[in-house]
């Protein structure tokens, strides 16, 4: 172990990015922690930062350390030691976990860390974890080499490949399929896979291709539910344990209502904003699109559209009017 760590971290020039790596899973770690203790209100744990009565979340710290360190990566990446850089690439990691732990309040604009909508914060913290664990192991984006810029022939298969990387990564992506787009970029055989496979049936891809053909659009629903009920069992799952409350029958019943509330038919292209919503709610499903639970026409994420996965079964609903833990 030790001379693997040698030979492909350190001196392979790895070493700031394992450290910001373990920074981020410690960081991401800690941070979870933290707030359930504070939530729990255990008397010999810290409490919310609150002064003048304005709760400071942990984003802002996040936000900070980033930017210090940040400076002090650029600063340093001239002449710093691997020592050095590697310092400073922990600070960057634990602060890009504080502040991809709240993504959900950034991205919706408003404090939903216990709502349904926190758990987009889970899944912005899953997609970096992946995308450095690739980089970590030698994985390269567009798994393209630097080309020679004085050789024509070079330049011209390195634009050729970039081409055709980058449509194939497009349409695995307007299929819907952000995880194998995104690990495509580094393992091409997966775009390849993905661009030939049945598109998710809520994807633009099948709004645009597979409205008037109805047998396409029956097998990308059937293959939607059979092939996400344990992902989403598993992602439900481990949510629940990083907010501190497993329950695998929780998990078997959130799949159900997430599958049933987001896997549907796309609307055909040109029906109306209004009745493509209409339909929705009397459904009890959500919009049509890879990105589910966005505000349309005045909607608020989290109501009516978007299941309370939250919540046990059989438990009583109940809106706190001021959650502790953050």
């Amino acid at each position: 172990m030790d001379h693997w760590f040698q030979e492909s971290i350190v001196d392979d020039g790895r070493l700031p990015l394992f450290v910001a790596y373990i920074g981020f899973i410690l960081g991401f770690l800690g941070i979870r922690i933290s707030v359930r203790l504070i939530r729990a209100e255990v008397s010999w744990w810290f409490n919310n930062v609150t002064p003048g009565g304005m709760h400071i979340h942990h984003v802002v710290f996040g936000t900070v350390l980033t930017m210090i360190s940040g400076l002090g990566l650029i600063t340093m990446s001239i002449n710093g030691s691997q020592a050095v850089l590697s310092i400073f690439a922990g600070l960057f990691g634990i602060g890009a976990a504080l502040v991809l732990d709240e993504f959900a309040l950034i991205f919706y604009l408003r404090d939903v860390y216990w709502a349904e909508e926190g758990r987009a914060s889970i899944d912005a913290v899953f997609v970096a974890l992946a995308v450095m664990g690739l980089i970590l192991m030698g994985f390269r984006p567009f798994e393209i080499d630097d080309p020679d810029t004085g050789d024509v022939v070079s330049m011209v298969g390195f634009v050729i490949s970039f081409a055709v990387v980058a449509v194939l990564a497009g349409i695995v992506l307007l299929k819907g399929k952000i995880w194998t787009g995104l690990i495509g970029l580094f393992i091409f055989p997966l775009l390849i896979v993905g661009s030939i496979r049945l598109a998710r049936p809520t994807s633009p891809w099948a709004r645009w291709r597979y409205t008037q053909r109805e047998k396409k659009m029956v097998a990308a629903v059937k293959r939607e539910r059979r092939v996400r009920r344990p992902l989403i069992r598993a992602k439900i799952f481990m949510q629940d344990l990083m907010a501190g409350k497993p329950d695998v029958a929780h998990a078997k019943a959130g799949a159900e209502v997430e599958l049933d509330a987001r896997v549907h038919a796309a609307p055909a292209p040109g029906e109306s904003a209004e009745l493509v919503l209409a339909a929705a709610i009397s459904h009890g499903r959500g919009p049509s699109g890879t990105i589910d639970q966005l505000p349309i026409d005045g909607q608020t994420p989290g109501t009516s559209m978007s299941p309370d996965l939250s919540r046990r079964p059989n438990e009583t609903e109940h809106e706190p009017v001021e959650p502790k833990g953050r």
